[in-house]
C-alpha cells in the first residue's frame, strides 16, 4: 500500500519499445500511466478530498483514506453491515459538493435483510471524522425494494446532479430482470432522491397509483458506470447479457427496455424473450456493445490536460476486456473508440477526472492500483 513514482505494473518502458502497440502509442503520444496507491483488494469507487487525497471503496466491505502522497489508510470505522459475496459489498462513493465544509460522504452497498439470506442495494451518507479514521452520523437514507436473495446486478454508481439530487443506479438482481419493466419496485431502475433521501417533488412518477416515486427511469439491467456529462444531463452504461452492453442517457419517465428489447443474448446463446430489439415506447441505447465489454466506470474529460482530441472525450472501462474505452462522440453520437491500457489488461472498475484535470483509474484486482494517467 504504497506510492510508486513508477509507471504501470513496472513495465512502460518495456510495452513502449514495442512498436504499434495500442498502448505504446497512447503512452508516447498523450499520457503515461502511473501508479498512485497498490495493495487495494478489488477496488470498486473512488471519490476526491481536498488537498489532494482520496477514499476508495474495496468491495469486500472497507473504506480506506489514500493520502496524496499514496499511503493507504487503515480502514474507516462505522460502516453499517455489508453483505459482501459475488458481486455485492461496498460499491460507489462520492464526496458532496460541499464536502468542504460538510465532510459528507455518500457510499452505496449490498444491504442484507434482519434475517434470512435476502439483500438489496442501499445508499448511506455519513460525515468523515476530522482525523479521517472514522464515519459519523450515519443515515441509510435509500434502500431498495423488495430485497432478494442473489448476490448478483446491484448496479450501484452514485452522481450528484447541478440541482443538487443524488442518481442512483439500481440493478435488476438478475433473477428478477422482468420487474424492471414494472414501476412498484426498485430492481432495474434508476432512481432520483435529496440528499436527505426524500423525494423530490418533479420527479417523474411523483402521484402516480401503483408506482414508487423515487423513481427516475426503468427498463434497466445493472448499471456500473454513471456520470453528468458537460452540458448537466445524466448518463450511464449498463451491462447486457452476452452482447448488448449499453450507453444511455436516462430521462424523466423513460422505459428502456430491458428485457424486452435488448442487443444482446442469453449466456450461452438463445434469444432473451421475442429476441427483438426495437419496440414502441421503449428508448435505443446511445450506442450499445457486441461483444460485451462489461463497461464499469465513465467520466467526462473537460480539461485541457491531455491536449487536443481528448477534451469532450468519454471514458469507459471495461472489465471483460481490461482496457478504458477513450470514446469520440460527434453530435451526440459515439464516432469512434479508442483502447487505452489494453497492454496491462487489468480489469478496470472505475475511471473519474479529479479535481486537477486528470483521468484517475480504478484496477478491480486482489492487489488493485489506483492509477493517475499523468500526460507526456
Amino acid at each position: 500500500m504504497n506510492f510508486q513514482h513508477k509507471p504501470f505494473f513496472s513495465v512502460l518502458g518495456a510495452v513502449m519499445a514495442l512498436a504499434g502497440t495500442g498502448f505504446a502509442d497512447f503512452a508516447m503520444a498523450q499520457a503515461t500511466p502511473e501508479v498512485v496507491a497498490s495493495g487495494l483488494e478489488n477496488p470498486w469507487g473512488v471519490t476526491f478530498l481536498p488537498g489532494g487525497r482520496f477514499v476508495v471503496t474495496e468491495k469486500p466491505g472497507r473504506l480506506r483514506l489514500v493520502e496524496a502522497n499514496g499511503k493507504v489508510g487503515a480502514p474507516i470505522t462505522g460502516l453499517p453491515r455489508i453483505a459482501a459475496s459475488g458481486q455485492g459489498g461496498l460499491l460507489d462513493v462520492l464526496a458532496d459538493s460541499g464536502f468542504d465544509k460538510n465532510r459528507t460522504l455518500y457510499f452505496c452497498f449490498s444491504e442484507p435483510a434482519t434475517s434470512g439470506g435476502a439483500n438489496s442495494t442501499a445508499l448511506a451518507r455519513a460525515n468523515l471524522s476530522a482525523d479521517g479514521t472514522r464515519l459519523e452520523a450515519l443515515k441509510v437514507i435509500f434502500s431498495q425494494q423488495p430485497k432478494v436473495a442473489s448476490s448478483a446486478h446491484f448496479g450501484c454508481r452514485i452522481v450528484e446532479a447541478r440541482d443538487g439530487t443524488l442518481f442512483l443506479t439500481l440493478g435488476d438482481r438478475f433473477s428478477r430482470k422482468e420487474d424492471a419493466q414494472k414501476l412498484d419496485n426498485h430492481l432495474g431502475k434508476v432512481v432520483r432522491i435529496a440528499k436527505d433521501g426524500s423525494v423530490p417533488k418533479d420527479n417523474p412518477f411523483v402521484g402516480k397509483a401503483g408506482a414508487l416515486p423515487e423513481i427516475w427511469s426503468y427498463g434497466h439491467r445493472n448499471g456500473q458506470g454513471a456520470t453528468l456529462a458537460p452540458d448537466g444531463r445524466f448518463w450511464m452504461t449498463e451491462h447486457g447479457p452476452q452482447g448488448g452492453d449499453e450507453i444511455n442517457i436516462p430521462q424523466a419517465g423513460r422505459n428502456y427496455g430491458w428485457p424486452v428489447i435488448t442487443y444482446g443474448e442469453n449466456y450461452g446463446g438463445g434469444k432473451i424473450g421475442d429476441g427483438i430489439t426495437a419496440k414502441d415506447g421503449m428508448e435505443q441505447p446511445l450506442h450499445y456493445w457486441v461483444p460485451s465489454i462489461a463497461p464499469s466506470g465513465m467520466a467526462f474529460l473537460t480539461s485541457d490536460r491531455y491536449g487536443a482530441g481528448w477534451k469532450g472525450n468519454l471514458f469507459v472501462g471495461s472489465l471483460k476486456f481490461g482496457y478504458l474505452d477513450r470514446i469520440e462522440l460527434n453530435n451526440g453520437k459515439v464516432a469512434a473508440e479508442h483502447k487505452l491500457l489494453e497492454e496491462g489488461r487489468a480489469r478496470i472498475r472505475d475511471v473519474k477526472q479529479g479535481p486537477d484535470g486528470l483521468l484517475y483509474v480504478l484496477t478491480d484486482e486482489g492487489d488493485g492500483k489506483l492509477l493517475r494517467l499523468k500526460p507526456n
